[in-house]
């Protein structure tokens, strides 16, 4: 392969990826050099998690893994898979800094992989623009909160404010390599039932 021009972390859950129908809708969502995806590599993406993954067992995978998609600049692509590791930190900061490291992906490729959100004044608050495609796992929790009756609300700039402490309630990570990630520093702000129920939805999708 040559140059990886896009590379996506999917959760894995015993040989299968839980949210593959949303993650394939995001993938077709982004650009690879200014290009977007083929509908033959959308494909070749769905039918390999779906058959080869599934029924290769003589192919290891681990129960609680990642699936990594890269695709070069030619267009070519190749999948593997591996071991899911915990974040290293979910504190505040860390999940802010994440969330504008995908922000920088986004510009190049037009989907974020990683979201900052913020559930207060009763809105869900996505740090994305108003057109922005979605992730899988933020689409999932955009989802689970409208059927809760909560408001969805975008705002770009959610990062830079949570940042420098201008953003009330709590604070999280929508993830497609992590779920719902709540931030694990923030002893001031009260339990969110909001929060609770994405992170549940999450994991009961995951099996």
């Amino acid at each position: 392969m040559g140059e990886p021009a896009l590379v996506c972390r999917w959760r894995l859950t015993k040989r299968r990826v839980p949210l593959l129908n949303r993650h394939i809708r995001a993938l077709a969502a982004r650009r690879i050099q200014g290009a977007p995806v083929g509908r033959g590599l959308l494909s070749w993406a769905k039918q390999h998690v779906e058959w080869s993954l599934a029924d290769d067992t003589t192919v290891a995978v681990p129960d609680d893994g990642v699936l990594m998609l890269v695709i070069d600049t030619a267009g070519q692509a190749a999948m593997s898979t591996g071991p899911y590791e915990r974040l290293a930190s979910t504190a505040r900061e860390a999940l802010i800094y994440r969330a504008l490291d995908a922000h920088r992906e986004a510009d190049r490729t037009g989907v974020a992989p990683e979201v900052l959100a913020a559930h207060r004044a009763g809105a869900l608050v996505l740090g994305v623009g108003a057109e922005d495609p979605l992730a899988g796992v933020a689409s999932l929790a955009a989802q689970l909160a409208e059927a809760r009756g909560v408001r969805i609300e975008r705002d770009p700039a959610l990062p830079y404010r949570a940042l420098a402490g201008a953003c009330a309630g709590a604070l999280l990570l929508l993830s497609d390599e992590h779920g719902v990630v709540a931030a694990g520093d923030a002893p001031d702000v009260p339990a969110d039932d909001l929060v609770d129920l994405l992170v549940a939805g999450y994991e009961k999708l995951r099996g």
